[in-house]
C-alpha cells in the first residue's frame, strides 16, 4: 500500500496563512508534545543561509516574532490531523562559520498561552456555577476559533449570592484550571478538526470511547512499535482522607471517597492498592459537595500505578497516535496487555521520517477486556 506523510505549516498574526516555499524548504524538523495535565508545545528547526528569504526579509519583518500564530497539520495516507495550533514564545539563532550550518529554532505553546497573559483578579461572577463561568471566559477567545465544550460536574455547587460571590483570581487560564481542580476536572485545548479551530474542553478526564489501533510488541511481522517498557509503582496511589466541619455544632464529619467514576472506569482487573493515606488540606472549610469533588479528584490523580513508555514509526503504525485517548497493547504478556490511557505523545517530524514517543497509564495489572482490537 502506498504510504505518505505531508506536513503543512501555517503562520500569521491572527489568521495564519500557508508558509512560503522558501520557509518550507528551510524546515529541517518539527516537534510537537501533547500531554494530559499540562500545556502542549512545539519546536521548529530551520537552516539559515546568508541570502535566504527567511534570513534577509522574513525574520527582520517579524515573521516568527513572539505572539505569531503557528498551525501544524500532518497528513498521513491522505488523512489530515491538526497537531498544533499555538503561538511563538521564543526564537533562537545559532550562527556558524560553516556554509549552511546556521540554525533558527522557533519554540511555542498552544493558544492557552494567550489566556495566561493578563491578570483579571477581581472579576465577579454573581450566582454563576463553575461551568457557566468557564464558558463565559472561553467566549472571549472566539476570534482564535475556540469553541467551549463544558461538562457539568457530577456534584454541582451553585453559589448563593447572599452567601458568596465567585471572584476571579489570576489570569483566565489559571482561574479556569483552579475551577477544574476544584471539581475534579481537566482543562485543555484540542486543535482541529479543521485548521484554525480549537475545542476548549473543561470536564472530567474521559477514559471511554473507541480505542485506537493496538500497539503490537514481540509479534514478529505484526509488531508496529520500536520499543515499549512498563513499570508498576506500588507507592504512587494514595487514598485521600477528608473531614468537614459542621457549621452549627462544629463537629468533624468524615466524607467517604467513592472509588469509581462513570467517565473513568478502571482499565485493569487488579487495580493497585492504595498504600498511602493523605489528609486533604483545608477540608474543614468546604461544604459536602466541594469536599467530595476535591477528594475524588485527588484519588483520580494518583490512580495510575502502571505506566508504559515507548516509541513508534507512524508510517508503520498507519496513523498518528493521539494523546488523551485509549489504545490497546498486545504481545506484552497477560499482566500488561489490554487497554491503556495515552498520557502523552511527542511527534517528531523530519524529511522522510515521522516518529512518536508516548506514555501510557492505567490503574493496575491484567486487562478487563478479553481481547484487544488490532
Amino acid at each position: 500500500m502506498f504510504k505518505s506523510v505531508y506536513l503543512t505549516l501555517l503562520v500569521g498574526p491572527a489568521v495564519p496563512a500557508p508558509a512560503p516555499r522558501s520557509v518550507i524548504d528551510a524546515l529541517t524538523g518539527a516537534q510537537v508534545t501533547v500531554a494530559a495535565g499540562r500545556r502542549s508545545g512545539f519546536q521548529l528547526s530551520f537552516s539559515l543561509s546568508k541570502e535566504s528569504l527567511l534570513n534577509t526579509a522574513l525574520l527582520p519583518a517579524g515573521y516568527f516574532d513572539p505572539g505569531i500564530r503557528v498551525i501544524l497539520v500532518a497528513t498521513v495516507n491522505g488523512i489530515p490531523t491538526v497537531l498544533m495550533d499555538g503561538v511563538v514564545t521564543r526564537q533562537e539563532m545559532t550562527a556558524s562559520n560553516e556554509p549552511g550550518q546556521s540554525r533558527l529554532t522557533v519554540t511555542g505553546d498552544d493558544l492557552t498561552t494567550l489566556m495566561d497573559l493578563t491578570d483579571n483578579t477581581g472579576m465577579l461572577f454573581p450566582s454563576l456555577p463553575d461551568p457557566a463561568i468557564v464558558a463565559l471566559i472561553v467566549a472571549k477567545y472566539a476570534i482564535y476559533g475556540m469553541v467551549p465544550l463544558v461538562i457539568p460536574p457530577l456534584l454541582m455547587n451553585v453559589p448563593i449570592v447572599t452567601d458568596r460571590i465567585p471572584t476571579q483570581s489570576g489570569t483566565d487560564f489559571a482561574f479556569i484550571n483552579q475551577l477544574a481542580r476544584r471539581n475534579g476536572h481537566v482543562f485543555y485545548l484540542q486543535p482541529g478538526p479543521a485548521p484554525g479551530m480549537n475545542l476548549a474542553y473543561w470536564g472530567p478526564e474521559i477514559r471511554i470511547g473507541i480505542p485506537q489501533p493496538a500497539l503490537n510488541v514481540n509479534m514478529d511481522a505484526h509488531s508496529n512499535v520500536e520499543s515499549l517498557s512498563f513499570s508498576f509503582d506500588g507507592l504512587s496511589r494514595t487514598q485521600p482522607a477528608i473531614v468537614i466541619q459542621e457549621p452549627f455544632t462544629k463537629l468533624g464529619i468524615p466524607i467517604p471517597v467513592p472509588s469509581f467514576d462513570l467517565l473513568r472506569p478502571p482499565l485493569a482487573l487488579r487495580p493497585a492498592t492504595a498504600l498511602r493515606i493523605e489528609p486533604l488540606n483545608d477540608g474543614a472549610k468546604l461544604n459536602f459537595v466541594e469536599a467530595a469533588s476535591r477528594a475524588m479528584a485527588r484519588a483520580a490523580e494518583s490512580a495510575d500505578a502502571v505506566t508504559g513508555n515507548g516509541s513508534l514509526d507512524v508510517m508503520r503504525y498507519g496513523r498518528p497516535l493521539q494523546a488523551r485517548g485509549l489504545v490497546g497493547v498486545r504481545g506484552a504478556g497477560l499482566a500488561y496487555d489490554g487497554l491503556y490511557y495515552v498520557k502523552s505523545v511527542t511527534h517528531s517530524l523530519k524529511p522522510g521520517e515521522y516518529k512518536q514517543n508516548f506514555t501510557l497509564a492505567r490503574s493496575g495489572l491484567v486487562s478487563l477486556t478479553p481481547t484487544v482490537v488490532p
